[in-house]
């Protein structure tokens, strides 16, 4: 279990005897680790080529592909059923990077991607996995036993005295790029990452990582303010991508808990921050009211900062402090309401960021003066960024950045959410308030996701068995009916225990159809203080188990730990 140093307890927890790593000593100067030992990235595995029955044909007739070629197309191959290989940004992106891996007559002859035929391809792969699903238990079983051996060699290391869990020690291996809503970029080739795109980070003192035989690192570094173990540059938007230890670990623990602690900080004086920024709209300093609009959106509406773009991202995406004069129309009175701010832009992940929102009257003449002799692609805040920004935060509170406002307002949410929305009902009843507490935070932050494609047919599947369970229930009903009286006490146990079953399905299927465009698991990962969760399990006696997962578990184990059920955010 993990537990935040103890120069920070509150006395009670001083007083309380608990485990080594409250007392262990804690670096300065951002130092975070004297010693780091690990085995680096376990690479992907080799291609293997197709089988020769196996064909690609170009425009009617089979053709024989170099391997490089043959690779990149069965990449094309595997996503044949999905929808991404409809889309025309898609296609282009990848026929042009396709066509860089051809030999010169490969490239002279495929000339139109319409003309290719991957099916062949296609139906082998799903073969394949039709072969794996259908394995014995026995292959399964030394499949298993494999990714464990891996796992004990590759999937720990060894940090001060420590031996720690590292989180994603495979390097990804190469396809086609996806990206999240419509990203320009989908379509592009990612290719594989090589021992000498790597860059490895050890204490002097260890044993070093050893690159696979007749390779070479890119480097090897001894960087102990860093925390990630290993990193490389992906080729489609060039960030850096890097190994680091599992969620679950000390060090990300402790960060965790100091983020969430930051944003309860940030509740003792919020109002006092609320109170500045409406007397700010006043001021005489343009750059002091474009601030304090902002920070009202950021604040309100729980927008992300903007102007924080990974280098070479080419998605026009934006945030708060980035919006347009385009991104937002104004309407003095709109369905009912007035003062109306509507925003449409695109936002991380390009994500579309959609809303309707009644604002202060001073908000609203504000925005129609920073609008005022300006281009539709002229900033809307041109005298602001998020440095600036947080530069101001960091005066008003220590640790306050504008990504703390997204916090503090998920966890806040939830909490009250939490208290309005449960009482004694029955523990199924319980987990869809809980989720619908959770659906206003993930609204709040935008969370979306596009419906699984499963979704129709769960839905009907869940439908037939409740469907099932009601004609179960007239049966018991009517039995009951007809029996004499002594049957009674039994018979109306039984019609109880269905109508009991016929509710959870019901409650089931209401839950998984309000949550068919909402992603849930972001906010409960990255903006909502665990010990919330903890605390709302332990005072209605739900089990954890039932609102996090294994992972989610080990993730908030200082939570479990810390938090008792009268924890208050």
């Amino acid at each position: 279990t993990h537990f935040p140093p103890l120069t920070t307890l509150s006395k009670r927890r001083k007083r309380m005897a608990l485990p080594g790593m409250w007392e262990e000593e804690r670096y300065t100067d951002g130092v975070k680790w004297k010693f780091l030992e690990h085995k680096g990235p376990v690479f992907a595995p080799p291609y293997e080529p197709l089988p020769s029955h196996v064909k690609f044909y170009y425009d009617g007739k089979p053709m024989k592909l170099s391997l490089e070629a043959e690779e990149v197309a069965t990449f094309f191959a595997k996503m044949l059923d999905h929808e991404y290989t409809t889309k025309d940004i898609f296609r282009k992106n990848f026929f042009k990077d396709w066509r860089k891996e051809m030999t010169a007559e490969e490239k002279s002859k495929i000339t139109d991607l319409t003309k290719c035929d991957f099916t062949e391809m296609s139906e082998y792969f799903k073969a394949q996995s039709e072969a794996r699903k259908a394995m014995t238990k026995e292959d399964k079983q030394k499949i298993k036993e494999e990714n464990e051996r891996t796992l004990q060699q590759y999937g720990f290391c060894i940090m001060d005295n420590h031996r720690e869990r590292i989180a994603n020690f495979r390097i990804e291996p190469p396809g086609l790029f996806r990206g999240r809503g419509d990203h320009p970029k989908m379509g592009m080739l990612k290719r594989r990452i090589r021992p000498e795109d790597i860059i490895v980070n050890c204490s002097k003192d260890s044993k070093h990582p050893e690159p696979p035989p007749g390779t070479r690192w890119k480097e090897v570094r001894h960087d102990n303010k860093v925390t990630w173990l290993v990193s490389w540059t992906e080729n489609i938007q060039g960030s850096i991508k890097y190994i680091m230890l599992n969620p679950s670990s000390r060090i990300k623990g402790e960060k965790d808990w100091q983020k969430y602690e930051t944003a309860r900080r940030l509740k003792k004086c919020v109002d006092h921050i609320r109170n500045q920024y409406r007397e700010d709209w006043k001021s005489k300093e343009m750059r002091i009211r474009q601030r304090a609009v902002a920070l009202y959106f950021i604040d309100k509406l729980a927008l992300r900062a903007g102007n924080e773009k990974e280098e070479g991202e080419t998605a026009d995406t934006v945030g708060c402090c980035s919006l347009r004069v385009e991104h937002i129309s104004l309407y003095p009175e709109k369905d009912g309401q007035e003062y109306v701010v509507e925003f449409d832009f695109l936002g991380k992940d390009s994500i579309r960021y959609y809303n309707k929102v009644p604002v202060e009257k001073r908000v609203f003449k504000n925005l129609q003066l920073f609008m005022e002799n300006k281009e539709l692609d002229d900033d809307l805040f041109d005298r602001l960024n998020t440095s600036i920004l947080n530069k101001h935060l960091q005066e008003l509170m220590d640790g306050l950045t504008a990504k703390v406002f997204r916090t503090y307002n998920a966890s806040i949410t939830l909490q009250q959410q939490l208290k309005e929305l449960t009482n004694g009902m029955s523990l199924t009843t319980k987990i869809l308030s809980y989720n619908r507490a959770n659906r206003a935070v993930a609204i709040l932050c935008n969370h979306q996701r596009a419906p699984p494609k499963t979704f129709e047919k769960s839905m009907q599947n869940l439908q037939s068995k409740i469907d099932a369970k009601r004609d179960q229930l007239a049966d018991a009903k009517r039995e009951l009916k007809s029996a004499k009286a002594d049957a009674k006490v039994r018979k109306d146990e039984k019609s109880k225990k269905v109508e009991e079953q016929l509710m959870k399905l019901e409650v089931q299927a209401t839950d998984r159809e309000e949550n068919k465009q909402i992603a849930l698991g972001t906010s409960k990962l990255n903006y909502l203080d665990p010990r919330i969760s903890v605390a709302w399990c332990k005072k209605w006696g739900i089990p954890v188990e039932k609102i996090y997962n294994k992972t989610q578990r080990e993730k908030f184990a200082w939570a479990i730990d810390m938090a008792d059920q009268d924890f208050e955010f």
